[in-house]
């Protein structure tokens, strides 16, 4: 699939920039398959990029389909706001060069906006060197599909089973997880009464302030088997 005229239909990027105690909670699962050279898939505006890149990876490629959001990634990185080993490349990942290979490649919330996410795995596979990961973050239970999953360009939510139906060949299970047990809680409010298409910022506030503290003492203690997010990790064999 081309980028060309592409342009990301969400808007919730920016409003999502501040929840930076769940990208750090969720980074804590990720680090253990960081490797020294990192794709990040749909990069966006480097929200995510910020909080999992420490900066010691030989090379971190940002890939960004919309031309707007790249050139926001551009500029993080001239400025410092990024780390120097980052880099913004346009595209998506079948325009790469058929040549280059990753250690990690990186699905945080992306999977769902792609339409034949079986194919695009098996594309991600391809591209790994040997023994590195293919980590895919994802929203979780097609049960709680809302009004904002439409608003923001989602498929689909994936459970851990549908998830591990697309391993692509050549790879094992590395790692799997759900996250943020008490945040499924909101999520749940807003399905079944809210129904709003888009957070407010002060709920993103609450939930980041408060839910995903508790989630992080509540998570191990369900053996991560609840949560509105599914977390895979494979590994090249």
């Amino acid at each position: 699939m081309s980028h060309a005229a592409f342009r990301y239909e969400g808007s919730e990027l920016d409003l999502f920039a501040d929840a930076v105690r769940w990208k750090r909670y969720y980074s804590r699962s990720l680090a253990p398959f960081l490797g020294p050279a990192v794709l990040e898939v749909g990069a966006g505006i480097g929200g995510t990029t910020q909080i999992l890149c420490p900066g010691s990876q030989q090379r971190w490629v940002c890939l960004e389909p919309d031309a707007s959001l790249a050139a926001r990634l551009e500029q993080r990185i001239r400025s410092g706001a990024l780390p120097a080993c980052c880099e913004a490349k346009i595209g998506t990942l079948a325009e790469l060069p058929r040549d280059e290979r990753f250690d990690t490649l990186l699905y945080i919330d992306v999977l769902e906006h792609i339409a034949d996410d079986r194919d695009e795995l098996a594309r991600a596979a391809a591209r790994l060197n040997p023994r590195g990961h293919l980590v895919v973050l994802a929203p979780a239970h097609p049960w709680l599909w809302s009004p904002f999953d439409a608003a923001v360009g989602h498929h689909r939510r994936y459970t851990r089973a549908s998830l591990l139906a697309l391993s692509p060949a050549g790879m094992s299970v590395a790692s799997t997880r759900y996250l943020d047990a008490v945040g499924l809680l909101a999520s749940l409010g807003n399905r079944l009464v809210l129904r709003s298409a888009m957070p407010t910022a002060g709920q993103i506030l609450v939930w980041d302030r408060w839910m995903v503290p508790l989630s992080r003492w509540v998570d191990p203690l369900t053996g991560y088997q609840l949560g509105k997010t599914v977390v895979v990790a494979w590994q090249r064999i």
